[in-house]
């Protein structure tokens, strides 16, 4: 668990507590939002089409496309002249393929697509997250500022650090994180950063991200969505709209399965000093369509008290006591007391219903939801 965050105030319900920039992000490889924030590159009628209904009140979405931009050498997509400027300046002049873009023998690209045939789906903490560290760190004139950036994530025993990594990778992990370390060294290696390439020092890099990585989801259909919402329309109107939007999403999901939102990782100092409870007084968010997180209080919280958020998504922390724990453990290397836990100590160790059937496979096809999504 983090080191722990406390109010400074009063803070009441509904209030945002803060909102926070990453010191680093990065999106999953499958999707392609804005490179730099990670905000959504389509706009809610092209998200649309899945559907054969048209999209009313098109002027909701906020998406500008006249304002994207690309890197000239390497075609990556930006959402504005700022974004790909502030990629250039931090860490895409390391990382820019240039012409190399489409050849599987760059480093880089050998990189990412070993990540893509080893990890276990969906994708969690990508390995471009602990590139852009890398590449930050190459690029910055102060290397030691973004070494200590980096230093303040918490950091676990090397034990505690190969159970991560083994259940990030699976049971052959320890052949795949050898692999792995030595395309990282070849695509991205760095004397400032030496440790980083050891096999002791990629572990808990790699383990650092695993544990402090925020998963990050941005979709422009979400922010149609709720610009809709707060439309002031005639009852009949607002009938007829909340109907629309309910068939749209009955659309998407019969015709992909489920909406995807864009998604990526990154990590954020005061979110990652937020400790865990099953019953959070907090919970993050990204209203704003990019990488910027916001901590909304759930309930009224008071100076000097303890600000917690959930590692669990809704479900999870519906089930039993024994089963949240077994996830906490297997994920986090910690097993928790907040006050439902401690209620709950004289309980049964019993598992969930819904952890009963195929257990093992249900917690590494959630893996993305616990170890990020937090």
């Amino acid at each position: 668990q983090g080191k722990g965050l406390f109010a400074t105030k009063n803070i009441r319900k509904g209030e945002t507590v803060f909102v926070e920039r990453p010191v680093v992000s990065s999106h999953f490889l499958w999707n392609a939002p804005c490179d730099h924030c990670l905000r959504a590159l389509e706009t809610a009628e092209e998200n649309a089409q899945k559907s054969p209904l048209g999209l009313p009140h098109p002027e909701q979405c906020s998406i500008r496309k006249d304002l994207h931009q690309q890197c000239p050498r390497c075609q990556v997509m930006y959402c504005s002249a700022e974004c790909r400027q502030a990629a250039l300046e931090q860490y895409h002049q390391v990382l820019c393929l240039g012409p190399s873009r489409d050849d599987p023998t760059h480093p880089l690209n050998k990189l990412q697509e070993a990540w893509r045939n080893m990890h276990y789906p969906p994708e969690t903490s990508s390995i471009m997250l602990m590139a852009r560290m890398v590449a930050t760190v190459k690029q910055a004139k102060d290397k030691e500022w973004w070494i200590k950036a980096f230093s303040q994530f918490c950091n676990k025993t090397a034990n505690e650090e190969e159970e991560i990594v083994h259940k990030l990778l699976g049971d052959k992990f320890k052949g795949q994180l050898e692999l792995l370390r030595l395309l990282f060294t070849e695509a991205l290696y760095d004397e400032h950063l030496s440790r980083w390439f050891t096999p002791e020092g990629f572990r808990s890099l790699f383990a650092l991200v695993g544990t402090n990585g925020q998963g990050i989801g941005t979709s422009s259909l979400s922010q149609w969505v709720h610009a809709c919402d707060a439309l002031d329309l005639p009852m009949l109107q607002r009938e007829e709209l909340d109907a629309f939007i309910d068939q749209l999403y009955k659309d998407i999901e019969k015709e992909s399965g489920e909406f995807l939102n864009c998604e990526g990782s990154g990590l954020y100092v005061l979110q990652s000093c937020c400790n865990h409870s099953c019953i959070p007084n907090a919970e993050t968010s990204f209203p704003e369509n990019n990488f910027l997180l916001h901590l909304t209080a759930l309930e009224d919280i008071e100076a000097g008290e303890e600000i917690c958020i959930s590692y669990l998504d809704c479900c999870q922390r519906e089930r039993s006591r024994h089963s949240r724990n077994k996830i906490l453990r297997d994920n986090y290397v910690f097993t928790c007391s907040c006050p439902k836990c401690l209620a709950q100590a004289d309980d049964a160790d019993v598992t969930s219903d819904e952890d009963e059937e195929g257990e093992g496979e249900t917690d590494d096809a959630e893996l993305e939801d616990e170890m990020t999504d937090v």
